[in-house]
């Protein structure tokens, strides 16, 4: 791998030069202890664990460290939070350490779109690249089966209520729902990016072809059935959760079920293979747990509880992953994923680069698919520095979760010392660990600095301590969280999600759940196009959706969708398979 120069190769190219020599399947599983009955294999190099036969055998081991990686507001292309998990897991090898990933299994949608699979890039990757970026082992294909057929279950049972009289219901043992067909909480799913499934109407042609309704489609990772998938402790807890999908309302407001629609024991039943994790590998051969998905923006976007549980019982450092930056996919790290597991983290990593810096400092717009300007890649130090308070927002994030931040600078190769140096000076002087990183250039050998700052924070004490507590009213919770860690003003809300507010605050069970807040990822604010640490802002709730069997309710800021749109150009215009070989090339 010494030889591969990724600033002259494509991230697929390294990944092919490098599968070439990598450890079995067998061989990964063995390093962690895990027994040939335990393991799953799918094929030679990759394959599932079987998560209860482990835990039960390993219960009693105590857990090794725990640390996430986050990052700041990242500009559309990312700002290689995955590359830096690998370069990190690949760094603890190089020291010596048993060492465990965990990331979040990439969507069909970015994929093929403008951002990529999520498999990391340079000499710091997770392989084998191509089962890895579509469909793995088939845990988002039984999410979308999941999921549609609770759909089909609800629009089937509307259609027969409509058209049968209530002895017809009787005669066929249904009990009349009497759903409110303006008021469903459910959608399709399809795992792209589709812009023109965000509205559909269904139904269309006689009484025989369905009920008649405004529909639409989501992206199948927001789907609340992934959200349980990372949320979930067991298969058991994972059947009670999908039978508390409230997926509509009846006629009265009260809310409609799986249970109710008699489909979760169905539900479940295709997602059984999903509670078992994904095992793969680094380019230098440690293990990476690949589970749950993607986009903490408009879902939970964790990898799972089940892989964090299982790696820290199998390893003595376990790094797990976070969506976006730590004003969303942290803070849900934090008040959601640690609540449920009762895990406690004993670092965060915040990655931060000189791109995104000069991006919140003023740069010009960072339009994905197209040539960066050159600003981007000359040196700029007054820019650097204009964009610092959004870095410095992240890390007093991470520092009111009462843990250790290390700042990850993931080194591009047209990054200067000076703005190296303006970076680490600002950093230090808040009294964070700041640690430069080449992993992206060097593979585990450009990610000793970042290690061993990481291995210093694990070591010392921290204070871990949850945002809010649930017996808080929920409209205090979304407030804490703007005024907190997005730094709003306060927040307003639109008429049909303050009725929402009120009637949530008012049911006992509602009240208790967490809160998985949606809100654009390019920005502290609701709002994309503003950078750096805005001031003098107030988010806007436009909507409050209830997970109720993933345990938490879903306010809605600012105007973002659940199914994101394809750009003009994506990446599947240089996706293709070389016809001698097999072998799928132009992923990255």
């Amino acid at each position: 791998m010494a030889k591969l120069d990724p600033t002259k190769l494509a991230d697929w190219q390294i990944a092919f030069e490098c599968e070439k020599d990598m450890k079995t399947i067998k061989q990964i599983a063995d390093g962690l202890g895990i027994k040939d009955e335990e393991l799953i294999p799918y094929g030679h190099y990759y394959g599932k664990v079987d998560y209860r036969a482990i835990m039960e055998r390993v219960k009693d081991k105590p857990d090794g460290k725990y640390i996430d990686v986050t990052a700041i507001t990242p500009t559309p292309l990312g700002e290689g939070k995955s590359t830096s998990t690998m370069g990190l897991v690949q760094g603890m090898g190089k020291r010596g350490k048993k060492v465990t990933g965990a990331i979040r299994q990439p969507s069909g949608g970015p994929t093929m779109n403008i951002k990529g699979s999520a498999a990391g890039g340079g000499l710091a990757q997770c392989i084998p690249l191509t089962p890895f970026s579509l469909g793995l082992t088939g845990d988002i294909n039984d999410i979308i089966n999941a999921h549609n057929l609770g759909m089909i279950a609800l629009t089937s049972r509307m259609q027969h209520e409509y058209n049968y009289d209530d002895a017809m219901l009787a005669s066929k043992k249904l009990k009349r729902l009497d759903i409110d067909h303006r008021n469903v909480e459910f959608k399709w799913v399809i795992d792209f990016c589709a812009q023109a499934l965000r509205n559909i109407t269904i139904g269309l042609g006689g009484k025989m072809d369905g009920f008649l309704m405004q529909s639409g489609f989501a992206i199948a990772v927001s789907s609340e059935l992934m959200a349980i998938l990372a949320v979930a402790t067991s298969l058991k807890d994972m059947r009670e959760r999908i039978s508390r999908i409230v997926v509509a309302y009846n006629k009265q407001g009260n809310p409609v079920t799986t249970a109710d629609l008699e489909v979760d024991g169905a539900m479940t039943a295709w997602m059984v293979n999903t509670i078992d994790p994904n095992l793969l590998q680094t380019l230098e051969g440690q293990p990476i747990f690949v589970h749950a998905g993607p986009f903490a923006n408009i879902a939970i976007g964790q990898s799972s509880i089940v892989a964090d549980k299982l790696a820290l019982k199998l390893a003595d450092y376990h790094i797990t992953e976070s969506g976006f930056g730590a004003d969303i996919g942290f803070e849900k790290f934090w008040n959601l994923k640690c609540r449920f597991s009762g895990l406690k983290p004993h670092c965060a990593v915040v990655v931060a680069t000189v791109r995104a810096l000069k991006s919140h400092g003023g740069g010009p717009p960072v339009p994905p698919g197209k040539a960066l300007d050159p600003v981007y890649k000359q040196e700029n130090v007054e820019l650097v520095e204009k964009g610092l308070p959004n870095l410095l927002k992240h890390i007093e994030n991470v520092k009111k979760a009462g843990i250790n931040p290390v700042v990850c600078i993931n080194s591009f190769y047209t990054d200067t010392k000076a703005e190296i140096n303006c970076i680490k000076k600002n950093v230090e002087a808040i009294g964070a660990r700041v640690a430069v990183s080449e992993h992206w250039l060097k593979g585990g050998d450009g990610a000793l600095e970042l290690t061993d700052a990481v291995i210093d924070a694990c070591n010392e004490p921290n204070n871990f301590k949850f945002l809010y507590e649930l017996d808080m009213p929920l409209g205090k919770r979304i407030e804490t969280i703007a005024r907190e860690i997005y730094g709003a003003d306060g927040v307003s809300y639109t008429p049909a999600a303050k009725t929402k507010l009120s009637k949530m605050e008012k049911d006992p069970e509602l009240a208790k759940l967490g809160t998985c807040m949606v809100k654009t990822h390019l920005s502290l604010s609701h709002d994309p196009t503003i950078k750096g640490c805005p001031k003098g802002w107030t988010l806007p709730v436009r909507d409050i959706l209830t997970y109720k069997g993933a345990g938490f309710v879903v306010p809605v800021a600012g105007d973002i969708s659940l199914m994101p749109g394809t750009a003009s150009d994506p990446a599947y215009r240089r996706v293709d398979v070389d016809v001698e070989t097999g072998k799928v090339t132009g992923v990255f």
